[in-house]
């Protein structure tokens, strides 16, 4: 069920009902309601800002970008975002997506843990992060009014230990490939969790190639 909030819902569409359905069978309740919440706050973020999107395309990238976090469609060497990017792109093949809006989609989700950039992109692209840095990491929570933040979170519940619990489906999603997290923030998890690791270094990468000088 669509729950309005502030004039947002989610997509009344075959599509977006198959990715509903898809992605609540597949992700956790844990990660299917976050990635809900997601959507709700990219959605506000976009109408806070003025900006022009297909809210198809956001409710598609929204729900995929946890998805390479599952047993389902994680891969032993790439990225989980680049696992989520392409779980979408197949899905949406399926569905006879254009392939211009395909490649929003897989760059909003293969992007939203890459501070910094995706807000100067596709609207989509900016939203899908804007949401993700808003329910996870709470940058933005000034910005949102208490009724959107209770109505969000009354649609798609929060746990009361969600931080924990989120580090911890992030970690269980990741540490089979902990070298995937190379430049990424998802070292902080695998540190997090295995105080013993060490993460990789740009700086050794550099001195240890094999140029000379």
């Amino acid at each position: 069920m669509a729950y309005p909030i502030d004039g947002v819902a989610i997509p009344d569409s075959t599509l977006a009902r198959a990715v509903t359905e898809l992605v609540r069978d597949t992700e956790s309740p844990l990660l299917f309601h976050h990635s809900s919440r997601v959507y709700y706050f990219g959605a506000l973020a976009g109408k806070q800002r003025g900006l022009t999107y297909d809210p198809e395309l956001l409710y598609v990238g929204a729900m995929f970008h946890d998805m390479g976090l599952t047993p389902q469609h994680s891969s032993a060497t790439e990225r989980f975002e680049v696992d989520g990017a392409n779980a979408a792109r197949d899905f949406l093949r399926g569905h006879g997506i254009a392939q211009a809006d395909i490649d929003t989609v897989w760059a909003a989700i293969a992007l939203h843990t890459t501070p910094g950039i995706p807000q100067h992109m596709h609207p989509v692209v900016a939203l899908v992060t804007a949401g993700v840095e808003m329910d996870v990491l709470g940058l933005t929570y000034a910005q949102y009014s208490d009724a959107e933040r209770e109505a969000v979170v009354q649609a798609h519940p929060r746990p009361p230990h969600f931080k924990e619990d989120i580090i911890q489906a992030f970690y269980e999603g990741i540490r089979h490939k902990p070298d995937t997290t190379f430049g990424n923030v998802k070292a902080d998890v695998i540190a997090d969790k295995e105080p013993h690791f060490h993460a990789g270094n740009f700086c050794s990468v550099i001195r240890h190639s094999p140029w000379r000088g």
